[in-house]
């Protein structure tokens, strides 16, 4: 586990692709118990060790995670995420160029429990919500395409969604309409960078998450930084 960053009240990691963030009927042991462990150890707590889950990841999904230590910013950073507050880009790699080189995507998102997958329609449909990101193109290789990605709302599965949606599926990503999967079982899309006002201290907090050791990813990054 790598720690990013960490203080009295949060605890920002990087979680790699294959980890849950948190507990689900498969039973692995996800990513907040792994660090309830490593504050109990570094710490040399007896007791139960406080850690709150604020956001999640998909299990494919790479990237920054933050957990809150304490209750009190639990409870502010939750706020903070419903009032979009918390400003987070992701990177996503694709096989397919999109029609435009920058814009806005808005569609209507369905969300299937059973499929445990979201649809996009262009028009409202019921019980669907409205899904806006916007996205440019900030790297190309001979057959993949990097996007910088930054979500104006938060729904399930959004960025892979609205990327099929529009014939961009993400590298690796079957279960949106990639006709490959990567080797190790990821989707090419990583949470990279993540900015907020700290909900005690008020200081303003930038991270930026490492690359994936891959080699798409690192000449990405070698290119795009």
């Amino acid at each position: 586990m790598q720690v990013l960053y960490e203080d009295n009240h949060l605890i920002v990691v990087f979680k790699e692709s294959g980890e849950i963030v948190q507990g689900d009927r498969t039973g692995d042991e996800p990513l907040s118990e792994t660090v309830k462990r490593y504050l109990k150890e570094k710490y040399r707590k007896t007791g139960a060790v406080f850690l709150g889950v604020v956001h999640r990841l998909d299990r494919p999904v790479w990237g920054l995670v933050v957990f809150a230590k304490t209750s009190k910013a639990l409870e502010r950073l939750n706020r903070m995420f419903a009032n979009g507050e918390i400003h987070k880009t992701y990177w996503a790699v694709t096989r397919n160029r999109p029609l435009q080189d920058e814009g806005i995507l808005e569609h209507w998102l369905v969300r299937n429990e059973r499929q445990n997958k979201s649809y996009a329609y262009d028009s409202e449909r019921p019980q669907s919500k409205r899904a806006i990101l916007k996205y440019r193109v900030i790297g190309a290789s001979d057959r993949c395409f990097l996007l910088e990605i930054n979500l104006l709302t938060g729904r399930h599965h959004q960025i892979r969604c609205q990327l099929s949606k529009i014939g961009c599926p993400i590298r690796g990503d079957l279960k949106y309409g990639d006709k490959r999967s990567n080797p190790d079982g990821s989707i090419s899309l990583l949470s990279r960078r993540v900015e907020f006002i700290h909900p005690v201290s008020k200081e303003l907090i930038k991270l930026e998450s490492p690359l994936p050791k891959d080699k798409l990813w690192k000449s990405f990054g070698e290119t795009c930084e």
